[in-house]
């Protein structure tokens, strides 16, 4: 095989270690074995969100990473304030601690921070990384001049990483290919939905314009293709739609029974956006039920936004059986994922706009992991991939009662060492692997026909709530 060049674009990208990460490093890692030599075009912060400076010896050696900000004052500012809190809540009890979260949930805090909101959705377009743009668009324009790579891929999102390639691909003449790891643009995002009319229709001629001029345009799921074709009508031909979800590096583990006095059941990740209140009524039901299968389980979150967990799992009476750590490493995350004898995995609030259309990037290290998968979930991309792998552990998060019931079966399993037999199917998962899943990512990169076209008669199962989206 000829050697070939790209450049990725990456905001996210280690010592970063939020979820957007894993999938662009996993893809990068799968090139540059196949020979592939690679640039990254990277944003470099203020803060990083999850900061995870292990995750650099995962780079290839041979990977050049060029590292861009966007300086911008009020980012900067936003980031400082940021810093300053943490620092101090740290040093304060308790009571300081509840009395600056009452404060901060005062009405008039509440308007003050909406109103900022809307400014910066008016200000800051397509997204609030908009001050990397034109540094990240000339550093790679200047990879470009010096490397001619075959092509340029920009992972997304943010949105703005599109827009970098867009420019460069204007400039240069080289191909690029947009990789969707979130529906940017469908107002999944409170940013975009904050925008007015005038702003929406100035982005949405913008993601029109970088469909029409894409090589390829990568989505993570068939649902997600079919609302940006109905989106954005003309702009997207489906001859260029390849369809690679979220996935894991490496193979499926093998799963061992760890003995103990109770059934361990683990939650990692942020709680921000997603629903947990059938679940907590869930197991509720459950100590109501049986206090003493109850006793047996311990059901362990570890992760960012868990102070509203600990207050309803306190005013629950539900201390007995959920424990609530702090955020930990990527490794210990990974220590308490094999001791755990199953994983929980949740779905999005169904107040948000468009929750039916993702599956959280837990879920694939889930598929990793060889263990039983709870799901308490609506009907969304998650409850379908969890149904695919053979998963006999889905409750619907409407029905506390259906979580009572998943629980009970778990305890059944554990207590009769038969854990093994609710463990999704082993084949099913193992095609998220990123070994899988680089066939596709090469017609991708190649401009040749995906595997599988999305339909023109799909497109009718779409949900009308994206029609506001369409160019005008």
């Amino acid at each position: 095989m000829d050697s070939k060049s790209i450049v990725m674009i990456a905001y996210h990208f280690p010592p970063e270690g939020n979820a957007a990460v894993y999938r662009p490093l996993r893809f990068l890692k799968e090139l540059v074995k196949m020979g592939w030599q690679a640039t990254v075009i990277s944003g470099e912060p203020y803060g990083y969100e999850r900061y995870a400076p292990h995750l650099l010896d995962q780079v290839p050696s041979a990977t050049r990473v060029v590292r861009v900000r966007g300086r911008d004052l009020w980012h900067a500012f936003q980031s400082l304030r940021e810093v300053q809190l943490k620092d101090r809540l740290a040093n304060s009890s308790a009571e300081e601690v509840r009395q600056v979260v009452i404060g901060h949930h005062a009405p008039w805090r509440a308007r003050l921070r909406e109103l900022v909101r809307r400014a910066e959705a008016c200000i800051y377009r397509p997204d609030m990384s908009m001050p990397w743009i034109r540094p990240a668009t000339r550093e790679t324009m200047a990879v470009c001049q010096q490397n001619c790579p075959n092509v340029v891929w920009a992972t997304i999102g943010p949105l703005s990483s599109a827009v970098i390639a867009y420019r460069t691909a204007v400039a240069t003449g080289i191909p690029y290919v947009l990789d969707f790891r979130d529906p940017w643009g469908l107002e999944y995002y409170p940013h975009e939905a904050r925008r007015p009319d005038w702003a929406r229709r100035q982005d949405n001629r913008m993601i029109s314009q970088m469909f029409e001029k894409a090589q390829s345009v990568v989505f993570m799921f068939e649902s997600v293709a079919r609302s940006y074709l109905q989106a954005f009508p003309g702009a997207l031909d489906r001859a260029k739609i390849h369809i690679i979800p979220n996935g894991f590096e490496g193979e499926v583990e093998s799963f061992v029974q760890i003995p103990g006095e109770r059934c361990v059941v683990l939650y990692a990740g942020t709680l921000k956006s997603y629903r947990y209140d059938t679940l907590l009524e869930g197991l509720l039901q459950l100590k109501q039920r049986d206090p003493k299968r109850a006793s047996l389980l311990r059901l362990r979150f570890v992760g960012e936004g868990l102070r509203e967990l600990v207050e309803q799992v306190t005013a629950r009476g539900l201390t007995d059986v959920v424990e609530v750590l702090p955020p930990t490493s990527s490794s210990e995350v990974l220590r308490l994922q094999r001791e755990a004898h199953a994983l929980l995995v949740l779905g999005r609030n169904l107040d948000r706009k468009g929750h039916e259309l993702v599956a959280g990037a837990k879920l694939f290290g889930y598929l990793q992991a060889g263990r039983p998968i709870i799901g308490v979930v609506p009907h969304d991309e998650t409850r379908r991939i969890l149904a695919q792998v053979g998963s006999l552990l889905i409750a619907d998060a409407e029905a506390p009662v259906e979580v009572c019931a998943i629980f009970e079966k778990v305890l059944d399993a554990w207590l009769s060492k038969t854990l093994e037999r609710l463990i999704p199917n082993r084949a099913a998962c193992d095609a998220y692997s990123s070994k899988r899943q680089i066939v596709d990512l090469l017609a991708a990169l190649s401009g040749t026909l995906p595997r599988t076209m999305v339909t023109a008669e799909e497109l009718p199962a779409v949900s009308s709530q994206f029609r506001p989206g369409v160019i005008q």
